[in-house]
């Protein structure tokens, strides 16, 4: 069999499994299944399971052989994405223990059909409303399944958090109401409203019931935190990431690059000291904890300059154009043209991030992207509220921007949108797309971007170290037990976040797994990648230095000119194809054997 021969087989693989999983199929922008939602039940696991294994058998008889490089990566891909989807139903099983889980598979259902203007409104509130009427089994199915599974028992935090966050799914079936009440005029529209407002008054109903079971039956039950761990750790680990890291292996790679990230943050608090903390004299070098107080000193100056609440959004939006106009100026990278707005994060998703990305699926040609930023919550003292600001201060949203837009995830995931193999497209890594935005951050300082203020390279450098300690709190709360008092100390003392931001990090940090070490370690990956390619590089240009013209970095980046490196062409190259793991980004780049 040749890749022209295996695509058409990859391709009747994604669509049958897009048609086993119906959201998945309405995110990647395949819908034809928007009105159905997947089977939950023991049946509908017992024929995914069926389904994996008949395909893992049907790949693994394709020799890889005669294929090209794209084929060997892309069967490769598939066979590692059906290893990763038999473990999340056979050994980790959160539908069993995570109630929140739930919730977000509600909120994956309706969402992006109010969202996304793929079809006519009329067709997606038709959608909407099957899917309301199958909310009844949907939530049967997550009543019944959610009893704990083998000695690990329904996470009681994870629940609490799940009844908070019910209320968006709430909020979603009003919006699709108001939606069509407000496009009444529409005889499309006014044709379906009759039946979206029984399903909307049904689910209405349905959820207030689960709500209820929730609170009397499944809390009373539940207990803890869901720690993994550290054998299921492990395991997740490995299917995250589609190689054999380790949790040591990320711990101490994380520690090494936290002491040099702390040595250059001292550096640039001594050099900006002066001009933002006037007033005071510098911390005697020597002092025990100086350079700790000189960091967070300077930090806390800059955390003054910040946009209320209510105009962050308009901040980004405005950062943006500047951020964008570098780019160009530079011919960094080639900008999308595909629409992106800012918005705040919906009400259903609000336990995740400060920030986050929604790009439309591959399938959903010239769709909006959304980058969302979480406002400050409704309950929050005034204390928690100015320590949030701090946190989000001018410097740091400039920051965010370019990691959620431009170049990061905004750039990255369009130009993956636009890779002719499907399942690179669609099967996306999450290590490969949180990596590129972290390195792709840094990629901008390089190039000069806020070089000439030290305030802004201490918040990146603050930011870059966030990464590092999201990582340090992923194994250490999953593998080695970490408490509440340590976590705090990592993020407040170790990594210099607001208390208001390390105590969300907390929560997020025991709602998700493997997911916070996603950006160090996508990172790295990607710095050792253009490492690579730069000695390449050099070695092919005939400098005589050879490998050695690229030099040792003391934090990540930072390498300058590299004869025969061309910053555009390598990142266009990693762009190109698609969103794969790392690992298989490497062979497609470097040629490496399989």
């Amino acid at each position: 069999m040749t890749t022209t021969d295996l695509a058409p087989l990859l391709e009747s693989f994604i669509h049958e499994l897009l048609a086993l999983d119906p959201v998945v199929a309405t995110a990647a922008g395949l819908h034809d299944h928007d009105g159905r939602w997947p089977d939950m039940t023991d049946a509908g696991r017992a024929e995914r399971l069926t389904f994996l294994d008949r395909w893992e058998a049907t790949l693994r008889a394709v020799p890889p052989e005669p294929l090209d490089a794209d084929g060997r990566v892309d069967r490769d891909l598939v066979l590692d994405e059906i290893a990763a989807r038999r473990f999340d139903e056979t050994e980790l099983r959160e539908h069993s223990w995570d109630p929140l889980s739930w919730v977000y598979l509600m909120g994956g259902g309706i969402f992006p059909l109010l969202a996304r203007e793929f079809a006519p409104l009329a067709d997606r509130l038709a959608s909407v409303a099957g899917r309301l009427e199958g909310l009844d089994a949907l939530v049967g199915a997550a009543e019944a399944s959610l009893v704990g599974d083998a000695g690990r028992p329904v996470s009681r935090f994870h629940t609490e958090v799940a009844i908070r966050q019910l209320p968006g799914i709430v909020d979603l079936v009003d919006e699709a109401e108001s939606a069509g009440r407000e496009a009444a005029g529409d005889p499309a529209v006014a044709a379906v409203r009759p039946r979206l407002t029984a399903a909307a008054a049904s689910a209405r109903a349905r959820l207030d019931r689960f709500r209820a079971h929730l609170e009397s039956v499944v809390l009373p039950a539940s207990e803890g935190e869901g720690r993994l761990g550290p054998d299921l750790y492990a395991l997740k680990l490995r299917h995250t990431f589609r190689s054999p890291m380790s949790p040591d292996a990320i711990r101490e790679r994380a520690a090494r690059e936290q002491g040099a990230v702390h040595a250059e943050m001292v550096r640039l608090a001594r050099e900006a000291w002066p001009a933002w903390v006037p007033d005071r004299p510098l911390p005697d070098p020597t002092a025990p904890g100086a350079d700790a107080e000189t960091v967070r000193a300077v930090l806390d100056a800059v955390g003054a300059a910040h946009p209320s609440g209510e105009a962050i959004l308009a901040y980004c939006r405005s950062e943006l154009e500047g951020i964008e106009a570098f780019v160009r100026d530079l011919d960094l990278v080639g900008l999308p043209d595909d629409p992106l707005a800012i918005e705040w994060t919906p009400r259903f998703l609000r336990s995740l991030a400060g920030a986050m990305f929604d790009p439309p699926g591959p399938l959903d040609v010239g769709q909006r992207s959304y980058y969302y930023i979480t406002p400050v919550p409704d309950d929050w003292t005034p204390d928690q509220v100015a320590s949030y600001l701090r946190e989000h201060n001018d410097r740091t949203l400039r920051i965010i921007t370019i990691h959620e837009a431009v170049p990061g995830h905004y750039l990255q995931l369009m130009a993956s949108n636009r890779c002719p193999s499907l399942p690179r497209a669609v099967l996306g890594s999450g290590v490969f797309a949180e990596g590129w935005a972290v390195y792709v951050t840094q990629v901008m300082v390089d190039a000069g971007y806020g070089g000439n203020d030290p305030a802004f390279l201490l918040s990146h450098w603050k930011y870059y170290l966030r990464a590092v300690a999201n990582a340090l709190l992923d194994v250490g709360i999953h593998v080695d037990g970490m408490t509440r008092e340590e976590a705090m100390r990592l993020m407040v003392d170790g990594a210099f976040q607001e208390e208001s931001e390390a105590a969300k990090k907390w929560d997020r940090a025991r709602l998700t797994s493997t997911q916070l070490s996603t950006y160090f370690v996508g990172s790295i990956g990607m710095w050792d990648l253009e490492r690579e390619v730069r000695a390449r590089a050099a070695i092919a240009s005939g400098d005589p230095r050879g490998a050695a013209a690229v030099p040792e970095p003391r934090v990540v980046g930072g390498y300058g000119a590299t004869p025969g490196f061309v910053y555009r062409e390598h990142l266009e190259e990693v762009l190109r194809h698609g969103t794969p793991p790392v690992p298989l980004l490497r062979r497609m780049v470097l040629g490496e054997a399989s």
